[in-house]
Formats: C-alpha cells, sequence, structure tokens
C-alpha cells in the first residue's frame, strides 16, 4: 500500500459511502448515475440487498433493497449505487491507489451531481488482504516472523493455534474515525501453505462530521492512515514475499 509491491496481497479494496436520509431519491437516479460512467463501466447489473434494520423494542428485521452494479468490462472495478448509498470496489489484481483514487472520484463525482446529497453519515475505506505463507515442517507457523500484531498464547502451548482471529481498533483524528484491524486465519484445502486474513477498515465515527464537498479529501487522509497501519503490521520477511519493487 504504502510501498510497491509486485505481488500485492490486496484481493478487494471497497469505499463506501453512506448519505442522510434527506437527500432525495427516486427509480430514475441509478439510470442518470449510470448515464455519467458508462464510458468506464458499460456493464449494469441489479442485485438484491438486505439491510439490517435493529428497532430499540423489537426483534431485528432484514429489509430487502435494491441496488444497481456498473461494471467495468473486465468486471475488476465497479460502482454500486442504491437508496442513500454508493460504494466503489477494485477487485484483485490491484494495481495501485493512484488507479483506485479516480475511480472512487469518478463514482461520487456522478452520484453527487445527480442527487446532490446534503450530509454524510458514514464513510468507509477499506482493504482485504489474503496472504498466504508457506506451510513450516512442523505445521507451527510462526506469526511473530511475519505480523506485528498476533494472539498472545504465553500460557498456551503454541500447538494448539490452529486458527486464530485478533482485532484492534484504534480512534484517529480526535475520535472523529476508527481503524479496526483484524488478523484471521482461513480454511485452506491444503496443508501447504496457511492462509491469513489481514482486514483494514477505516471508517468515519461521527455522522455529519465531514461535508459532502470535503468527501474526497476525507478519503485522502484516510488512504494515508491505511497505509501506515499495513507497514506497521507487516514485517521485512512478508515485505520479501509481497517482492517490494
Amino acid at each position: 500500500m504504502s510501498k510497491q509491491y509486485n505481488n500485492p496481497p490486496v484481493i478487494e479494496a471497497v469505499c463506501e459511502f453512506r448519505f442522510g436520509p434527506e437527500s432525495h431519491w427516486d427509480l430514475t437516479i441509478p439510470g442518470l448515475v449510470f448515464e455519467k460512467v458508462r464510458d468506464d463501466f458499460p456493464k449494469r447489473r441489479q442485485v438484491q440487498h438486505f439491510l439490517l434494520k435493529i428497532p430499540a423494542k423489537t426483534q431485528a428485521e432484514a429489509l430487502p433493497t435494491e441496488r444497481m452494479h456498473f461494471l467495468r468490462d473486465d468486471e475488476k472495478a465497479l460502482i454500486q449505487v442504491g437508496p442513500n448509498f454508493l460504494a466503489i470496489n477494485r477487485l484483485k489484481p490491484y494495481e495501485s491507489w493512484e488507479e483506485f483514487l479516480p475511480i472512487i472520484e469518478k463514482g461520487l463525482h456522478a452520484y453527487q451531481h445527480i442527487v446532490e446529497p446534503l450530509t454524510i453519515k458514514r464513510i468507509g475505506l477499506r482493504y482485504i488482504n489474503h496472504i498466504s505463507v508457506e506451510t513450516p515442517p512442523d505445521y507451527l507457523l510462526p506469526l511473530d516472523k511475519f505480523f506485528n500484531i498476533y494472539p498472545f498464547t504465553k500460557n498456551f502451548p503454541q500447538s494448539m493455534l490452529n486458527s486464530f482471529n485478533v482485532g484492534i481498533q484504534l480512534p484517529y483524528e480526535e475520535n472523529r474515525d476508527n481503524l479496526k484491524l483484524t488478523l484471521s486465519s482461513l480454511d485452506t484445502e491444503t496443508l501447504d501453505e496457511h492462509i491469513i486474513l489481514l482486514d483494514l477498515d477505516y471508517f468515519l465515527t461521527k455522522p455529519d462530521a465531514i461535508k459532502p464537498d470535503g468527501a474526497i479529501s476525507w478519503v485522502k487522509g484516510a488512504h494515508v492512515h491505511l497505509e501506515k497501519a499495513f507497514e506497521a503490521a507487516i514485517t521485512d520477511k512478508l515485505r520479501q514475499i509481497f517482492e517490494e519493487k
């Protein structure tokens, strides 16, 4: 992320915006947004999602909602549009921030031009990394050789660590934002490798703290924090695996 790698571990990067409910919405909006982005995202699909509504005194309810997906020809990048919602996804192979940022800007500018949202309730920038590490002869993966965050098992035999899931949350920008970092093991079909998920999710925690015209500036700042967190979480041994340029 902050450094360039020949084999980056990113399998998906996503930038998500949730706007205030006062924003105008009708069934013509997805088509109008599509006209703004169709030169780069010519494919479109309608997808049903479910939003979890948790009332104060009644049982949680999953509410269906329709979203439109606008995809690039290779389907490695897409824009999602729904009521008060916009997301821009970049799938593997992730090239660089310099390639991803213009896609975010294009999607956001198109949505803002059509909808003219007044408030932002949440912004998130997330990087999901799948890291493959060759299994040692004794099948015991020395996590501290690869990561600077890992399960601490002082009073347990290392051989008991068949799977793990650890995470932290850190406040940023005077508690306006949070960074959630998760490190966990994933099941594999072979004993030859360990697959480890490193999930970095940076998000706005104070609704309305960012105005719509400041959204891109927030995203750029979020990426700086994510770059530093990624590099802080890994060791030089992983940088060798990723083939630092």
